[in-house]
C-alpha cells in the first residue's frame, strides 16, 4: 500500500442547467428529485465521479433514494457538453473549469458548487448555504512507496512542500484553476481513511458498487 505524504489541490464540482431548463435553481432541482428521482436526468463524467457521487449525495441529504437517481455517464468533458447545451439532460455536473467558458456566455445556468465557501471570483451560491449538506471535491495528493521509513517518509513530504511555495506551482494553481488544499503527515493519512469510507458508504447505497 502506497505512503500517503500529502493532499495538494482541490477542484470542485459545479452545477449546471441549459439555458432554456423550466428550472432556475437547485430548489427546482431538489423539488423535482424528492417528486420522482428518476425524471431527474444528470449529466457528468464516468460512473463513479465526484459529480456523480456529489447527485447521489444531494439526493441521501433531501431524502430521495439515491439509488433511484437517473445518472448518464459521459465518456469525456466534450460529451457531456454537447448534451447539456442540446438540453438532453436535466443538470449537468463537473469540475468548473469545464463549465467556465459556457457560463461565462450564458449558454449554461451555474446553480450550486459542492465547495464550503464559494470559490473565489465565481458568484455561484455552495449546495451547503442553499441548505443541503454536501461538499465534495476531486483532490490530488503525493504518494511514497510502500514501507518507507519515517525519516523517508519526512524527507519526501519536506520536498513536497517546498515545492508547493514555488512561483512555477503558483502559476500551475492559476492557469488551471486548482484549489490548494494542502494536508500532509498523519492528517492525510487520516483524511484519506475517512475520505474513502464515507464515498464508499454512498456508493454502496446508491448501487455504484
Amino acid at each position: 500500500q502506497a505512503t500517503p505524504l500529502a493532499r495538494i489541490t482541490t477542484e470542485y464540482n459545479v452545477f449546471v442547467l441549459p439555458a432554456n431548463s423550466p428550472m432556475k435553481t437547485m430548489a427546482d432541482v431538489v423539488a423535482q428529485l424528492k417528486k420522482d428521482p428518476g425524471s431527474v436526468k444528470w449529466g457528468g463524467g464516468s460512473r463513479g465521479s465526484t459529480e456523480h457521487i456529489a447527485a447521489a449525495m444531494i439526493a441521501q441529504k433531501v431524502g430521495a433514494d439515491p439509488s433511484k437517481i437517473n445518472y448518464v455517464a459521459f465518456r469525456g468533458g466534450g460529451e457531456a457538453t454537447a448534451a447539456i447545451l442540446g438540453g438532453n439532460v436535466t443538470v449537468g455536473g463537473s469540475g468548473y473549469s469545464e463549465f467556465a467558458p459556457y457560463i461565462a456566455d450564458g449558454k449554461m445556468k451555474a446553480i450550486a458548487v459542492t465547495s464550503a465557501q464559494r470559490l473565489p471570483g465565481i458568484n455561484v451560491p455552495t449546495l451547503k448555504e442553499q441548505g443541503i449538506d454536501v461538499e465534495i471535491g476531486n483532490w490530488r495528493g503525493v504518494y511514497g512507496a510502500p514501507g518507507i521509513t519515517p525519516e523517508q517518509r519526512k524527507a519526501l513530504t519536506d520536498m513536497v512542500l517546498a515545492a508547493l511555495k514555488s512561483p512555477s506551482w503558483a502559476e500551475q494553481l492559476k492557469k488551471n484553476d486548482w484549489t490548494p488544499a494542502v494536508l500532509s503527515g498523519d492528517a492525510f493519512a487520516k483524511f484519506v481513511d475517512d475520505d474513502f469510507a464515507s464515498l464508499r458508504a454512498i456508493m454502496a447505497k446508491s448501487g455504484m458498487v
